[in-house]
């Protein structure tokens, strides 16, 4: 069985690397992988030093692209996802993918790490190509954000929080458009690919281990879940 998880950067190097998340979430990958022969693709955000080499791109420069802020935050997500790579060690022996239709599904490692790929495209799109790829029939995409609400909670504060959602009601939410530094659950992009395929998201909290290990299991568990009709 393979798992892909949509590893939000703002959890992995929030500000400074999170060791003591990573730790953890290493001892329940390895504790999945031992006793459930389980498989895990991980896709890494870029977290805080993308936004804030971002943000210091468009300080600088008045006449800022998204292409280029799209390709530092890219290069944040190389840096973060080389760490996760490194510290799952002999489990993770193939290089950090950076093209998601270059990854070698045939190879035996336990955890795959894959990075940002292109501008245009973030690193929830990546995952879902690599379910994809990988026959995976949904995505787990853990960040900061504990579930999806039927407006901006910032915005509007009679925002509820939604525990299931179909594709259509969730695009009518995020719109159409990619933007790079953009916090919306599951960017849009992605969001038609993964209706276009019928995959299954979760949204959920990326910190609550005990949460994710419910994911895992098979239990009930506090998120959203995105899907299909």
């Amino acid at each position: 069985m393979t798992t892909v998880i949509s590893l939000g950067g703002s959890i992995v190097a929030p500000d400074g690397v999170d060791t003591e998340f990573l730790t953890s979430f290493r001892a329940l990958l390895h504790t999945r992988i031992a006793q459930h022969n389980e498989r895990f693709v991980l896709v890494v955000g870029g977290g805080g030093p993308a936004r804030r080499y971002q943000q210091a791109y468009r300080k600088l420069t008045p006449d800022a692209d998204n292409e280029n802020a799209d390709w530092i935050g890219i290069r944040a997500t190389w840096l973060n996802a080389e760490l996760v790579r490194a510290v799952f060690g002999s489990d993770c022996a193939q290089a950090v993918v950076t093209n998601p239709y270059e990854a070698d599904t045939e190879a035996g490692d336990a955890v795959v790490v894959a990075a940002g790929w292109k501008p245009g495209f973030s690193t929830d799109f990546d995952a879902v190509v690599l379910a994809e790829r990988f026959g995976a029939d949904s995505v787990l995409n853990l960040s900061n954000i504990e579930q999806v609400y039927s407006a901006d909670p910032k915005l509007d504060p009679s925002a509820t929080p939604l525990e299931r959602m179909n594709w259509n009601e969730f695009r009518k939410l995020v719109g159409e458009d990619w933007n790079p530094g953009a916090n919306a659950p599951f960017d849009p992009v992605a969001s038609r690919r993964a209706a276009e395929l019928g995959l299954k998201v979760v949204v959920a909290a990326g910190r609550n281990l005990e949460n994710l290990e419910k994911i895992l299991s098979g239990g009930e568990y506090h998120g959203t879940t995105i899907g299909p009709e």
